[in-house]
This record gives C-alpha cells, structure tokens and sequence, in this order.
C-alpha cells in the first residue's frame, strides 16, 4: 500500500499534515499552518523535495533520541518526525518517507 497525506483542521482551526508509511504509521509531521492552502503547498513541498535523502537533517533531541527534519530548497523546515529509538529506526523512517513522499496521494479531512 502506498503512502498517503492526511489534512487536518485542529481544535484551533490551524491545518497540518502528517505523512503515513504504507503501514498507516506516521512518518512526518507539518508545523501548524493559519491557512488550508499554506498546509496544501507544504504537501506538495514535501512531494517535490521528499524523495532527495540530501534534504533531510539527522538531529538529536535534548533527551539524545534521534529524530529528522525535512528541508525545502530554501532551506525551511517543512516536515518533522517523531522521536527513534535508534539511528537506524531514524535512518529507516528517513528511508520511509525518501519512497513514499514522492507519489503519496492525499486524504483531506478538513471539509468534515
């Protein structure tokens, strides 16, 4: 199965989207966007620049798990994962979202 963006309207009517494995687990994370079509260009963000390993920071968190970040040409950050276990589970979730950035479709749950 491949993977799939969810667009999302949170409790203070901000948008974000997370980026799903195959799996259904969720590979990335968007910041809080204050409009629908700024959380739109940041999934497509994430489909141009996705599938280049070279846009992805490998980080530690301030309790030593890894985690990454992904980069825009200008050098935004426009995704976020969650907190690993291990470099390689980091490495791996980085591998997840290189294969399913690209050609995921997109699940908009904002009209409900």
């Amino acid at each position: 199965m491949a993977g799939k963006f969810e667009l999302k309207k949170s409790k203070n009517d901000k948008f974000y989207f997370s980026l799903h494995a195959g799996n259904g687990q969720v590979i990335l994370t968007s910041e809080m966007y204050e409009a629908k079509a700024s959380a739109v260009n940041g999934i497509e963000s994430v489909k141009k620049n996705g599938g280049d390993e070279t846009k992805y920071a490998k980080l530690t968190g301030k309790d030593g798990s890894p985690y990454f970040t992904l980069k825009a040409v200008n050098g935004q950050v426009i995704g976020q994962s969650q907190m690993y276990s291990s470099e390689s589970a980091r490495d791996g979730g980085i591998h997840s979202c290189v294969t399913n950035a690209p050609g995921a479709t997109v699940d908009d749950q904002t009209a409900a």
